[in-house]
């Protein structure tokens, strides 16, 4: 057994083949790699059990060594066979590819896109644009706009959470492992989501009245001065703001998954609309349960989503989680490190 090679290191570590017989110095002193001669007694089939079982285990890691056996096995007797034999094969498996294993474009962007937009997602979406709407001109309630606006950034961060990881896509083990998986693949569906979310509710805000007063001429008691003239922000205000908490959540996500990104964040959105809501009513002094602040909500959004101080704020939020999600990229390549369903 003393043919069998030794390498001072890893196995193709030096490919600097030794002519002596195929055998190297002592073991640990030099590396060993398959000669001319083991190659072609190999090829014949003519070498010891030994040598053989040393060269094939040795060609699994040099690639120098495995092209030289190959040239080998091709010049010798069986050459010919196997070359009929491959070609065979390769006939065969052309011939007999059927078009459905031939992935279309149409399948690769539903791919892409992920479960979000073939999903419950997708519906919850329209049915709040068209619930907004309904509120508005059906029902006559007067903080519909309102409503949409705080509601909408939310409705992205629900589309991130279910478009990747291992809770929402079956293939996201392989998805992961491939050179277009990872922080590619997050930021492809993310880009869905937003594509589909962003268009719609901004379509529905801007159907909707742009003063908190009620669209039906019948006006309810909710509806009377003052919030007959009361402001709202414009349809598209909301806008910067989704953008930067889905960048928020892409960040945080990195961490803790998307999933539970996305819960923190939309949780801290809820909280800071409601807790101006409250603080608003303790300042006034209401200790009963009224009609739905409208008027204060619209208030709060007004200074949170409208003027150049508050655009400029989230757009520079914006910018400051894309940088932080850029040094966080790779986080997204090795799934397995974090805990279970981190991403």
């Amino acid at each position: 057994m003393n043919s069998i090679g030794k390498h001072g290191g890893k196995y193709g570590g030096n490919h600097d083949r030794k002519r002596g017989g195929g055998r190297g110095g002592e073991p640990g002193t030099s590396a060993w790699h398959v000669d001319d001669a083991l190659a072609v007694r190999y090829a014949a089939g003519s070498a010891p059990e030994p040598d053989a079982w040393s060269l094939e285990k040795h060609i699994e890691s040099c690639g120098a060594c495995a092209v030289l056996v190959s040239a080998a096995v091709r010049r010798g007797a069986a050459g010919p066979v196997l070359a009929g034999v491959r070609e065979a094969v390769l006939a065969v498996a052309v011939r007999s590819a059927p078009p459905a294993a031939r992935t279309g474009l149409t399948a690769r962007v539903l791919w892409a896109a992920g479960p979000a937009l073939r999903g419950s997602w997708l519906v919850a979406v329209v049915l709040v644009a068209a619930g907004a709407v309904a509120l508005a001109y059906g029902a006559g309630f007067a903080g519909a706009r309102p409503l949409l606006l705080a509601l909408a950034p939310l409705l992205p961060l629900a589309g991130v959470a279910v478009s990747y990881g291992e809770h929402a896509d079956p293939m996201y083990e392989i998805g992961a492992s491939t050179p277009g998986g990872g922080l590619r693949l997050l930021l492809t569906r993310t880009t869905a989501v937003l594509a589909v979310s962003l268009p719609l509710l901004t379509l529905a805000g801007a159907l909707l009245p742009s003063s908190a007063s009620p669209a039906s001429p019948t006006p309810s008691a909710s509806s009377l001065s003052p919030l007959s003239s009361m402001e709202v922000p414009g349809a598209a205000a909301w806008l910067l703001p989704a953008l930067a908490l889905t960048l928020a959540t892409l960040v945080l996500g990195s961490y803790v998954g998307c999933r539970t990104a996305a819960g923190a964040v939309g949780a801290a959105w809820g909280v800071a609309i409601a807790g101006s809501l409250l603080a608003t009513a303790r300042r006034d002094g209401g200790a009963e349960v009224g009609p739905f602040p409208v008027a204060d909500l619209s208030a709060y959004l007004t200074r949170c989503l409208t003027g150049a101080e508050a655009q400029g704020g989230w757009a520079a939020g914006a910018v400051v989680c894309a940088g932080l999600l850029v040094l966080r990229r790779r986080s997204f390549d090795r799934p397995a490190l974090g805990a279970p369903g981190r991403a």
